[in-house]
Protein backbone atom coordinates (compact mmCIF):
# COMPACT_ATOMS: atom_id res chain seq x y z
CA UNK A 1 0.00 0.00 0.00
CA UNK A 2 2.90 1.96 0.83
CA UNK A 3 4.64 1.38 -2.20
CA UNK A 4 1.72 2.32 -4.86
CA UNK A 5 1.55 5.74 -2.60
CA UNK A 6 5.08 6.05 -3.00
CA UNK A 7 4.71 5.70 -6.67
CA UNK A 8 1.51 7.64 -7.30
CA UNK A 9 3.75 10.73 -5.44
CA UNK A 10 6.57 9.86 -8.05
CA UNK A 11 4.41 10.25 -10.98
CA UNK A 12 2.97 13.08 -9.70
CA UNK A 13 5.97 15.02 -9.14
CA UNK A 14 7.45 13.59 -12.76
CA UNK A 15 4.04 15.67 -14.22
CA UNK A 16 4.91 18.44 -12.34
CA UNK A 17 8.62 18.67 -13.44
CA UNK A 18 7.78 17.97 -16.82
CA UNK A 19 4.55 20.21 -17.74
CA UNK A 20 4.87 22.57 -14.56
CA UNK A 21 6.54 25.18 -16.56
CA UNK A 22 5.25 24.77 -19.50
CA UNK A 23 1.80 25.26 -17.64
CA UNK A 24 3.28 28.49 -15.72
CA UNK A 25 4.56 29.29 -19.53
CA UNK A 26 1.39 29.33 -21.14
CA UNK A 27 -0.67 31.11 -18.07
CA UNK A 28 1.74 34.18 -18.45
CA UNK A 29 1.35 34.03 -22.47
CA UNK A 30 -2.15 33.75 -21.82
CA UNK A 31 -2.46 36.81 -19.11
CA UNK A 32 -0.08 38.86 -21.17
CA UNK A 33 -1.95 38.14 -24.44
CA UNK A 34 -5.21 39.34 -22.70
CA UNK A 35 -3.46 42.74 -21.25
CA UNK A 36 -1.73 43.04 -24.69
CA UNK A 37 -5.04 42.75 -26.57
CA UNK A 38 -7.21 45.65 -24.44
CA UNK A 39 -4.18 47.90 -24.61
CA UNK A 40 -4.03 47.82 -28.23
CA UNK A 41 -7.97 48.03 -28.28
CA UNK A 42 -7.67 50.97 -26.63
CA UNK A 43 -4.20 52.21 -28.38
CA UNK A 44 -6.22 52.20 -31.85
CA UNK A 45 -9.61 53.63 -30.64
CA UNK A 46 -7.64 56.50 -29.55
CA UNK A 47 -5.63 57.07 -32.41
CA UNK A 48 -8.55 56.76 -34.73
CA UNK A 49 -10.60 59.45 -32.80
CA UNK A 50 -8.29 61.80 -33.80
CA UNK A 51 -9.23 61.60 -37.42
CA UNK A 52 -12.67 63.27 -38.27
CA UNK A 53 -12.76 60.67 -41.13
CA UNK A 54 -12.93 57.74 -38.78
CA UNK A 55 -17.04 57.19 -37.26
CA UNK A 56 -17.15 55.81 -34.19
CA UNK A 57 -19.32 53.10 -34.98
CA UNK A 58 -15.68 52.36 -37.42
CA UNK A 59 -13.73 52.69 -34.74
CA UNK A 60 -14.82 50.53 -31.87
CA UNK A 61 -15.13 47.81 -35.06
CA UNK A 62 -11.64 48.23 -35.97
CA UNK A 63 -10.55 47.90 -32.35
CA UNK A 64 -12.42 45.03 -32.13
CA UNK A 65 -10.91 43.50 -35.22
CA UNK A 66 -7.28 43.90 -33.23
CA UNK A 67 -8.20 42.74 -29.64
CA UNK A 68 -9.43 39.70 -31.19
CA UNK A 69 -6.55 39.26 -33.66
CA UNK A 70 -4.30 39.38 -30.73
CA UNK A 71 -6.36 36.95 -28.97
CA UNK A 72 -5.98 34.34 -31.05
CA UNK A 73 -2.45 34.90 -31.83
CA UNK A 74 -2.31 34.38 -28.30
CA UNK A 75 -3.97 30.96 -28.00
CA UNK A 76 -2.27 30.20 -31.32
CA UNK A 77 1.27 30.42 -28.53
CA UNK A 78 -0.58 28.77 -25.61
CA UNK A 79 -1.20 25.69 -27.89
CA UNK A 80 2.33 25.39 -29.54
CA UNK A 81 3.88 25.66 -25.79
CA UNK A 82 2.06 22.81 -25.03
CA UNK A 83 3.42 20.47 -28.27
CA UNK A 84 0.25 20.91 -30.27
CA UNK A 85 0.98 21.70 -34.14
CA UNK A 86 -0.69 24.47 -34.34
CA UNK A 87 -0.13 24.57 -38.99
CA UNK A 88 -2.84 22.11 -38.60
CA UNK A 89 -4.92 23.85 -36.46
CA UNK A 90 -4.54 26.98 -38.04
CA UNK A 91 -5.56 25.49 -41.54
CA UNK A 92 -8.39 24.19 -39.63
CA UNK A 93 -9.57 27.40 -38.78
CA UNK A 94 -8.56 29.12 -42.76
CA UNK A 95 -11.42 26.16 -43.42
CA UNK A 96 -13.72 26.85 -40.99
CA UNK A 97 -13.44 30.93 -41.87
CA UNK A 98 -13.86 30.07 -45.29
CA UNK A 99 -16.86 28.41 -45.12
CA UNK A 100 -18.50 30.77 -43.06
CA UNK A 101 -17.70 33.55 -45.38
CA UNK A 102 -19.12 31.49 -48.14
CA UNK A 103 -21.95 30.51 -45.83
CA UNK A 104 -22.78 34.65 -44.82
CA UNK A 105 -21.27 36.08 -47.60
CA UNK A 106 -23.79 38.45 -48.55
CA UNK A 107 -24.08 39.61 -44.94
CA UNK A 108 -20.24 39.66 -45.18
CA UNK A 109 -20.17 42.45 -48.29
CA UNK A 110 -22.98 44.46 -46.39
CA UNK A 111 -20.23 44.82 -43.66
CA UNK A 112 -17.93 45.16 -46.20
CA UNK A 113 -19.89 48.33 -48.15
CA UNK A 114 -20.73 49.45 -44.34
CA UNK A 115 -16.66 49.80 -43.82
CA UNK A 116 -16.63 51.87 -46.82
CA UNK A 117 -19.35 53.86 -46.15
CA UNK A 118 -18.29 54.94 -42.73
CA UNK A 119 -14.66 55.41 -44.31
CA UNK A 120 -15.04 57.93 -47.27
CA UNK A 121 -18.39 59.18 -46.06
CA UNK A 122 -20.55 59.66 -49.49
CA UNK A 123 -22.79 61.08 -46.66
CA UNK A 124 -23.41 61.82 -43.14
CA UNK A 125 -26.24 61.56 -40.48
CA UNK A 126 -28.60 64.43 -40.40
CA UNK A 127 -28.01 64.65 -44.37
CA UNK A 128 -30.89 64.31 -47.28
CA UNK A 129 -29.57 61.77 -49.84
CA UNK A 130 -31.44 59.90 -52.65
CA UNK A 131 -30.28 56.40 -53.39
CA UNK A 132 -30.59 53.27 -54.51
CA UNK A 133 -34.35 54.42 -55.36
CA UNK A 134 -34.86 55.55 -51.46
CA UNK A 135 -34.99 59.87 -50.60
CA UNK A 136 -34.22 60.82 -46.94
CA UNK A 137 -32.41 62.27 -43.80
CA UNK A 138 -30.20 59.71 -43.21
CA UNK A 139 -30.87 58.61 -39.21
CA UNK A 140 -27.89 55.93 -38.54
CA UNK A 141 -25.42 54.26 -40.68
CA UNK A 142 -24.78 50.65 -39.06
CA UNK A 143 -21.80 48.21 -40.55
CA UNK A 144 -24.98 46.04 -41.66
CA UNK A 145 -27.91 48.84 -42.61
CA UNK A 146 -28.15 52.40 -43.21
CA UNK A 147 -31.59 53.45 -41.51
CA UNK A 148 -33.44 57.21 -43.99
CA UNK A 149 -36.78 58.74 -42.86
CA UNK A 150 -38.62 59.76 -45.69
CA UNK A 151 -40.09 63.64 -46.01
CA UNK A 152 -43.54 61.97 -45.26
CA UNK A 153 -41.47 60.29 -41.80
CA UNK A 154 -42.15 57.19 -43.10
CA UNK A 155 -38.47 54.83 -41.61
CA UNK A 156 -36.63 52.92 -44.19
CA UNK A 157 -33.44 50.50 -43.41
CA UNK A 158 -31.77 49.54 -46.47
CA UNK A 159 -28.62 46.97 -46.87
CA UNK A 160 -25.27 48.53 -46.87
CA UNK A 161 -24.49 46.30 -50.10
CA UNK A 162 -27.13 48.46 -51.90
CA UNK A 163 -26.27 51.27 -51.48
CA UNK A 164 -22.36 51.39 -51.75
CA UNK A 165 -23.14 49.80 -55.27
CA UNK A 166 -25.46 53.14 -56.18
CA UNK A 167 -25.31 56.30 -57.12
CA UNK A 168 -25.43 58.87 -54.51
CA UNK A 169 -27.21 62.38 -54.69
CA UNK A 170 -25.99 64.04 -51.63
CA UNK A 171 -28.67 66.92 -51.80
CA UNK A 172 -26.77 68.74 -48.35
CA UNK A 173 -23.48 68.11 -48.91
CA UNK A 174 -22.95 71.91 -50.74
CA UNK A 175 -24.13 74.69 -48.67
CA UNK A 176 -25.68 76.28 -51.53
CA UNK A 177 -28.06 74.96 -54.07
CA UNK A 178 -29.92 76.83 -56.79
CA UNK A 179 -33.53 77.04 -57.72
CA UNK A 180 -34.71 76.80 -61.00
CA UNK A 181 -38.11 78.04 -61.94
CA UNK A 182 -40.15 78.21 -65.27
CA UNK A 183 -43.09 79.68 -65.88
CA UNK A 184 -45.41 79.97 -69.04
CA UNK A 185 -46.38 83.50 -70.17
CA UNK A 186 -48.81 84.10 -73.17
CA UNK A 187 -47.26 84.42 -76.78
CA UNK A 188 -49.59 88.06 -76.83
CA UNK A 189 -47.92 89.33 -73.55
CA UNK A 190 -44.50 91.67 -72.47
CA UNK A 191 -41.53 90.02 -72.17
CA UNK A 192 -40.35 93.06 -70.49
CA UNK A 193 -42.87 93.55 -68.30
CA UNK A 194 -43.04 89.96 -67.29
CA UNK A 195 -39.04 90.61 -66.33
CA UNK A 196 -39.96 94.01 -65.03
CA UNK A 197 -42.44 92.19 -62.40
CA UNK A 198 -40.67 89.15 -61.58
CA UNK A 199 -37.29 91.27 -60.78
CA UNK A 200 -38.25 92.63 -57.62
CA UNK A 201 -39.78 89.79 -56.09
CA UNK A 202 -35.60 88.37 -56.34
CA UNK A 203 -33.33 91.01 -55.54
CA UNK A 204 -35.54 91.81 -52.52
CA UNK A 205 -35.62 88.49 -51.12
CA UNK A 206 -32.54 88.08 -48.29
CA UNK A 207 -32.63 84.18 -48.91
CA UNK A 208 -31.24 85.01 -52.31
CA UNK A 209 -27.47 85.06 -52.99
CA UNK A 210 -25.99 87.91 -54.46
CA UNK A 211 -23.07 85.82 -56.12
CA UNK A 212 -23.89 83.64 -57.89
CA UNK A 213 -26.50 86.79 -59.66
CA UNK A 214 -29.51 85.35 -60.21
CA UNK A 215 -30.53 84.83 -63.76
CA UNK A 216 -33.53 86.00 -65.98
CA UNK A 217 -34.47 84.48 -69.20
CA UNK A 218 -36.72 83.04 -72.18
CA UNK A 219 -35.67 79.32 -72.19
CA UNK A 220 -38.10 78.40 -74.98
CA UNK A 221 -41.06 79.14 -77.49
CA UNK A 222 -43.43 76.54 -75.95
CA UNK A 223 -47.10 75.40 -78.21
CA UNK A 224 -48.89 77.16 -75.67
CA UNK A 225 -46.73 79.74 -73.58
CA UNK A 226 -43.27 81.27 -73.98
CA UNK A 227 -41.33 79.94 -71.25
CA UNK A 228 -39.88 82.11 -68.64
CA UNK A 229 -36.87 80.90 -66.47
CA UNK A 230 -35.41 82.02 -63.25
CA UNK A 231 -32.37 80.90 -61.73
CA UNK A 232 -31.24 82.08 -58.19
CA UNK A 233 -29.11 80.36 -55.53
CA UNK A 234 -29.77 79.92 -52.16
CA UNK A 235 -28.46 78.05 -48.48
CA UNK A 236 -29.43 74.65 -48.71
CA UNK A 237 -32.06 75.17 -45.73
CA UNK A 238 -34.04 77.73 -47.79
CA UNK A 239 -34.36 75.69 -51.30
CA UNK A 240 -37.81 74.38 -50.62
CA UNK A 241 -39.32 77.62 -48.63
CA UNK A 242 -37.87 79.81 -51.58
CA UNK A 243 -39.08 77.82 -54.21
CA UNK A 244 -42.86 77.59 -53.29
CA UNK A 245 -42.80 81.24 -52.09
CA UNK A 246 -41.67 82.17 -55.59
CA UNK A 247 -43.94 80.30 -57.03
CA UNK A 248 -46.94 81.87 -55.32
CA UNK A 249 -45.35 85.52 -55.25
CA UNK A 250 -44.81 85.54 -59.20
CA UNK A 251 -48.45 84.16 -59.80
CA UNK A 252 -49.98 86.94 -57.64
CA UNK A 253 -47.53 89.65 -59.30
CA UNK A 254 -48.48 88.71 -62.89
CA UNK A 255 -52.50 88.54 -61.86
CA UNK A 256 -51.52 92.08 -60.54
CA UNK A 257 -49.58 93.44 -63.70
CA UNK A 258 -51.87 92.11 -65.86
CA UNK A 259 -49.17 88.78 -66.90
CA UNK A 260 -51.52 85.86 -68.18
CA UNK A 261 -50.21 82.50 -67.30
CA UNK A 262 -52.29 80.54 -70.36
CA UNK A 263 -53.29 77.07 -70.13
CA UNK A 264 -52.96 74.22 -72.57
CA UNK A 265 -54.19 74.70 -76.04
CA UNK A 266 -54.99 73.79 -78.91
CA UNK A 267 -56.59 75.68 -82.79
CA UNK A 268 -58.34 73.95 -84.89
CA UNK A 269 -59.33 74.80 -88.24
CA UNK A 270 -62.84 73.40 -89.58
CA UNK A 271 -62.26 72.31 -93.35
CA UNK A 272 -65.08 73.79 -95.84
CA UNK A 273 -67.14 70.91 -97.24
CA UNK A 274 -67.99 71.46 -100.79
Amino acid sequence: MESNVNDTITQIIAIISAWGLNVLGALTILVAGFVAAGWAARMTSRALTRSRRIDETLRYFLASVVRYALIIFTVVAVLERFGVETTSFIAVLGAAGLAIGLAFQGTLSHIAAGIMLLLFRPFRVGQFVDVAGVAGTVESISLFTTALNTPDNVHIVVPNGQLWGSAVKNYSHNATRRVDLTVGIGYDDDIGKAFEIIRPLITTDERVSKEPAPALMVSNLGDNAVEVQLRVWCAASDYWPLRFDLYRRIKEAFDAGGISIPFPQRTVHMAKGS
